[in-house]
């Protein structure tokens, strides 16, 4: 049922505004916690003009003007890698095409843009070495890929909401240059995890003791330092974890792509960005906050910078449509002894990797070089 003809069945019943809120607070927190996507993919509308051996020119837009490194996904399994801008029209942008990234689509071919560059697990995408593994929680085993290393601190990678592990999959070539042992978890309602009691997400107020447990199993396994690495609401995760857990004392550093620090904004962003209407996307925010029992204060606390002990790498984005910059700026600016702070405009929310891969990975070797 689409949105306009869900608000006129709900509200012609003139069952008031109380069943609004309730069916509009469950909908909204429904598409919060569960869908959505790291960095989403294109709506849909790009159509690939024409082909040539390195080159593909596609329907002009926003997305495929952005720089950097992007993925094409169509079809069952169609998915190429793109490149630099080389040319643009007034209706056409013209990209390269990165060698060895598969068969190219054919002209006529719809589309979509995605940050999902890399596919697979690190042997398939990268060649590295890994095994399966999985962190013992509160609610069970949460599946893991480990990567061996030969030095502390230890990364621990906690990845965004309707993202999975694969999101680390860019940053592990950078990781085993410094030798560093990488955990990749998965989390509460994660596919192949266990659920939460209630069968929803709580915006890091009750994963982040997942991420505790990903600690826990590094310690016990012989790291004597951690790196919390975490994208969106992960990012939020580890932010409560580093504070809250009872191993926060081994936590040397944190990174923190694309951080989640306001839950209105951000819930009623995501609801209107996937076609909530804008009165339902706000009455429903209100109701998911009830519905998901999410401490407001507490994102409050960590917006402040109050609890945060360790350095701490942030890198977030001007125009993220789902987490606002300015709590993160001012995060930034109120602990400047602690936090380093870089912006990548013209990116999506968890896509900054794919807007300046080189300058994104030089200012995380600029940061993680002191705490080797």
């Amino acid at each position: 049922m689409r949105w306009g003809k869900a608000a006129v069945v709900v509200t012609a019943s003139a069952v008031g505004a109380g069943v609004v809120a309730l069916v509009a607070g469950r909908v909204v927190s429904e598409i919060s916690v569960r869908a959505g996507g790291a960095a989403p993919a294109s709506a849909g509308g790009l159509r690939v003009h024409a082909v040539e051996p390195g080159r593909v020119e596609l329907t002009r837009s926003p997305e495929t003007e952005r720089p950097g490194v992007w993925a094409l996904e169509w079809g069952a399994d169609g998915h190429v890698v793109v490149g630099d801008v080389i040319a643009t029209t007034a209706q056409t942008v013209v990209r390269a095409v990165r060698q060895g990234t598969g068969a190219l689509p054919e002209p006529g071919e719809k589309v979509v843009l995605t940050p999902w560059v890399l596919r697979g697990d690190p042997r398939s995408a990268l060649g590295l070495d890994f095994s399966e593994t999985a962190v013992a929680t509160e609610l069970g085993a949460m599946p893991a890929w480990y990567l061996p290393g030969l030095r502390d601190p230890w990364v621990i990678a906690v990845h965004g909401m309707g993202a999975d592990r694969a999101q680390v999959l860019p940053l592990l070539p950078l990781f085993e240059e410094f030798k560093l042992p990488v955990l990749s978890v998965s989390y509460r309602n994660d596919p192949g995890a266990p659920p939460s009691p209630d069968g929803i997400g709580h915006f890091g107020e009750t994963e982040w003791r997942d991420v505790e447990a990903a600690i826990r199993l590094a310690v016990d396994s012989g790291a004597s330092r951690v790196l919390l690495y975490g994208w969106g609401l992960g990012a939020t995760m580890i932010l409560y974890a580093a504070e809250r857990s009872a191993w926060r004392d081994y936590v040397r550093g944190l990174v923190l792509d694309s951080p989640v620090l306001d839950f209105r904004t951000s819930v009623r962003r995501r609801a209107t960005r996937l076609g909530v209407p804008q009165a339902l996307a706000e009455l429903g925010t209100l109701a998911a906050q009830g519905r998901t029992d999410v401490d407001t204060a507490g994102f409050d606390h960590l917006a402040s910078g109050d609890g945060l002990h360790a350095p701490a790498l942030v890198l977030h984005s001007p125009d993220d449509t789902i987490a606002p910059i300015e709590p993160v700026r001012r995060l930034a600016r109120r602990r400047d002894d602690l936090v380093l702070f870089r912006e990548f405009p013209g990116t999506e929310h968890e896509a900054l990797w794919n807007a300046d891969p080189q300058g994104y990975e030089d200012i995380l070797r600029r940061f993680v070089t002191p705490l080797l």
